[in-house]
């Protein structure tokens, strides 16, 4: 009797609190990720490191990253304690950020800014924070298939963390404007100075918000079923025999590609492409998310089926196309239209990326042992994938 009202809690829809807090527990992640993938290459380059020197860092933090959400998808698996690692990942993500983008600590310490060891300096501390990061993110999204079977509650466990990704990287585009008009940069020393201030309020407002998950999100299960019965981890090639399991992994790591690739690039874009005003590098991005954010919002009040996942997802990458398009054929001297393309890119990131991590749920389905194997391993192709990707790009890309 009490094994079937627990499955009936388990298939009923999550309050509004429970979805809230939960919806927090990445703000620690999403704003530094944000900070991450916006400024890392701008601020590397603007303190003197030659493109492909910058390349290597970033590529040396999404390796690390990539490699560790398979560690930690396995240890999860085996171990549970999802808000262990969830805090163990946090700690280091706090700890290690900072030095990210904090000027170079060992530089300072050897007395020597040759290029070497500024690249290593950078490359190392990028890879420990992105150990920290991988930690929390693969801990986080694996515990959506743990907190409910009711796949309407998955999506819109999924949608309210994408909301907040959004209240993040506005966040964090918040804060940079503010530094940016009120710290200027006119030697190597007001750079590190700007970039260090975004760091550290960044790391404040991210741990504000991680804290609030911890007091409202308890601990899901994993290793009992769901009528109480005790299941063994489920073995990777359980996954791998799957045909479900490679077209996910294949729109996940796409959808991951085209967002994080093109949030790189924005900075560079508006500045050096359309050669705007440097309040445009916070500007832009901030209308992306506002309109992302709306829509995440929207999305929770939808009823969703299979059916409507691959449709909204659909709609989703045709109208980035239609973005690409028009950011292609955008002329320097209507730079001012990248603020209505703006707001269409920020509706086809929230349609792909809800649907696109909705869609993991369902390979999981009630095959709860196995779940952070599959967030680690698609996160996995997502970090090598994009990595490789501004290695490439980056290493051809001429600073102006």
């Amino acid at each position: 009797m009490s094994n079937s009202i627990e499955d009936d809690s388990f298939s009923k829809p999550v309050g509004r609190w429970s979805v809230y807090c939960y919806g927090v527990g990445h703000m620690l992640n999403d704003i530094t990720s944000a900070c991450w993938f916006t400024y890392l290459l701008l601020f590397l380059t603007e303190i003197g490191l030659s493109s492909r020197d910058a390349a290597i860092v970033m590529l040396s933090g999404q390796i690390a990253d990539g490699l560790a959400t398979i560690f930690f998808g396995e240890l999860i698996d085996r171990f549970g304690h999802f808000k262990i690692w969830h805090g163990a990942g946090a700690i280091l993500v706090a700890v290690s950020f900072s030095s990210v983008f904090g000027g170079c600590i060992p530089c300072k310490l050897l007395s020597s800014f040759s290029a070497i060891v500024e690249t290593v300096s950078y490359s190392t501390f990028a890879a420990i924070f992105n150990v920290g990061w991988a930690a929390t993110q693969v801990s986080h999204m694996s515990m959506v298939s743990c907190i409910t079977l009711n796949s309407t509650s998955r999506v819109v466990l999924a949608s309210c963390r994408n909301a907040f990704t959004m209240v993040a990287n506005l966040s964090l585009y918040g804060i940079a404007f503010i530094v940016f008009e009120v710290i200027r940069a006119e030697t190597r020393a007001d750079i590190e100075n700007q970039y260090r201030w975004i760091a550290y309020l960044s790391i404040f407002i991210g741990c504000c918000f991680v804290g609030v998950f911890y007091l409202g999100t308890k601990e899901p299960r994993s290793k009992t079923g769901i009528h109480g019965d005790i299941h063994a981890r489920i073995s990777w090639t359980y996954w791998f025999l799957k045909i479900l399991y490679y077209q996910v992994a294949i729109v996940y790591m796409l959808t991951r590609l085209v967002l994080n690739v093109s949030q790189a690039y924005l900075a560079f874009y508006v500045i050096d492409d359309l050669q705007m005003a440097q309040s445009s590098k916070a500007l832009v991005p901030a209308i992306i998310y506002i309109c992302s954010f709306v829509v995440s919002i929207l999305l929770q009040e939808i009823a969703w089926k299979e059916q409507r996942l691959k449709a909204y997802y659909t709609a989703g990458g045709i109208l980035w196309i239609f973005c690409g398009i028009a950011i292609i054929l955008l002329p320097r001297r209507m730079s001012l239209f990248v603020y209505a393309i703006s707001i269409f890119i920020g509706i086809a990131n929230a349609l792909m990326t809800v649907t696109a991590v909705s869609m993991q749920n369902v390979l999981i389905g009630q095959d709860l042992n196995g779940c952070a194997f599959v967030c680690g391993s698609l996160s996995f192709l997502d970090k090598i994938s994009c990595g490789l990707t501004l290695f490439v790009l980056q290493s051809f890309h001429t600073h102006q």
